[in-house]
């Protein structure tokens, strides 16, 4: 199953994407949807109005998670080919909602910056909460698994050896812009790829992957718990689902 969060005249809605169209859930977006306990099931079951699916405005997957929680520093052949060893514990940081924007929005370029670079990046969408999991536990705390066009502000998020400040700049983030069932997901995906106009971007398969998804990895199954919350770590399955483009507009009067 593939839900979304669409924009309509009168609001976000979540919807289910089926072939043709797609059908509204009752619910304004998809963490509302993920609320219900019998969530999937009602997902399956919605016969709202319907939208085509051709012309959708997906808004952000998530527009408001809880947290979100991203794993740095996390493939072998990038580590190597900047001549640095591989981290002893996942690189863990943030960004804020604020972030994100809809998976075919433009993002919005900081004035403060000419050093913007992006990836895309596997984001996994908890469906409920959970901590001191173990791998099995996160795993069936798993809703789904999406796309986040991790955007970088390179000056900033290198000023200190925290990343943060470069990487939550308001409206840089594209996500989405659907979330994809675990049942949905192909055996053999996992390379990664981000579709741009202009220059390629890198690519990367989870086989190079120095660990697993934050949802597996003993650190963030341990020190937060998840409710909820969208985490990104880099590769996403390029088969079912493309980050958007980068592109981008003019700075707005706030530059963060």
């Amino acid at each position: 199953m593939r839900l979304a969060t669409i924009r309509t005249a009168t609001g976000t809605r979540a919807v289910r994407l089926d072939e043709t169209q797609a059908v509204e859930t009752g619910d304004a977006d998809v963490r509302a949807l993920l609320e219900r306990a019998d969530w999937a099931a009602h997902a399956k079951a919605a016969a709202g109005p319907a939208h085509p699916v051709d012309g959708l405005d997906y808004a952000p997957l998530v527009p408001a998670p809880e947290k979100i929680l991203c794993v740095g520093q996390n493939y072998r052949d990038h580590i190597a080919e900047m001549g640095n060893e591989p981290p002893a514990y996942p690189t863990i940081f943030a960004k804020f909602a604020p972030a994100l924007v809809g998976a075919r929005d433009d993002i919005v370029l900081p004035a403060v910056s000419d050093a913007v670079d992006y990836e895309a990046e596997l984001a996994v969408v908890i469906g409920r909460p959970v901590r001191h999991a173990s791998p099995e536990q996160a795993l069936a705390a798993v809703a789904g698994y999406t796309v986040l066009n991790d955007v970088s502000v390179r000056d900033w998020q290198f000023r200190t050896s925290e990343f943060l400040q470069g990487k939550t700049f308001e409206h840089t983030t594209p996500l989405g812009p659907c979330l994809v069932t675990p049942d949905e997901l192909p055996a053999a995906a996992g390379r990664s790829a981000p579709r741009s106009t202009g220059r390629p971007g890198s690519v990367r398969t989870r086989a190079s992957s120095c660990s697993a998804s934050p949802i597996s990895s003993p650190t963030s199954r341990r020190s937060s718990p998840s409710t909820r919350a969208t985490s990104s770590p880099p590769g996403r399955p390029g088969e079912w689902a493309t980050p958007a483009s980068p592109r981008a507009t003019s700075p707005t009067a706030r530059p963060w």
